[in-house]
């Protein structure tokens, strides 16, 4: 199919009109401020779920990062209680308070780790690091990684880690429907 054939997309959620999910798009507030950072190869990317993520989290900020985009502001990274959200690296130490504000690094995962290494104030960050997913976790394709998940899933997993179950289930439903509709049209158009 031509780029020319394609179905038009939503401009919000960024999936084909058909597909579109703003509708269901939950408001879930959080005690956690979320600050994803959008590798700028993902902004136009059908598969993304990062910007789906910062529309139902009424604490979340999306920055784009990378290219011609503006640079980005490091300040937003040494804010007291800022964890960053990845699989590898060092862990919090069990006694530390929770964090304030969760940086996620929305892109796969070749882009996730340049973005680490391109901004030190990352690597200083503690890690929140999730366990593997579970077998027979809803997904389009099979990860890079083995702890590789969409953005959408991490965050609802790290919400129940962090907030409880109940906060994140609406994430977690959002995330699955989205799975399903792109799965029964079978494209991601």
């Amino acid at each position: 199919m031509s780029r020319a054939d394609r179905p038009p997309r939503c401009p919000r959620c960024n999936l084909a009109i058909h597909l579109c999910l703003c509708a269901e798009i939950p408001q879930v507030e959080t005690r956690t401020r979320f600050l994803l950072l959008q590798h700028v190869l993902e902004t136009a990317k059908r598969s993304n779920t990062g910007r789906v993520a910062a529309l139902a989290l009424a604490n979340a900020k999306l920055l784009i990062v990378g290219g011609m985009t503006e640079a980005l502001d490091t300040s937003l990274l040494s804010e007291p209680g800022t964890w960053l959200l990845f699989p590898d690296g060092p862990v919090a130490p069990p006694d530390a308070p929770a964090p304030k504000q969760l940086v996620v690094l929305d892109g796969n995962w070749s882009q996730a780790r340049r973005m680490t290494q391109r901004l030190p104030a990352l690597r200083a960050l503690p890690r929140l690091v999730l366990p593997p997913p579970e077998p027979g976790m809803l997904r389009l394709r099979e990860p890079s990684h083995p702890a590789g998940m969409s953005t959408l899933d991490a965050i609802a997993r790290a919400v129940a880690l962090l907030e409880g179950a109940d906060v994140a289930a609406p994430l977690e439903r959002l995330a699955a429907l989205r799975v399903q509709r792109i799965a029964d049209c079978g494209t991601l158009n």
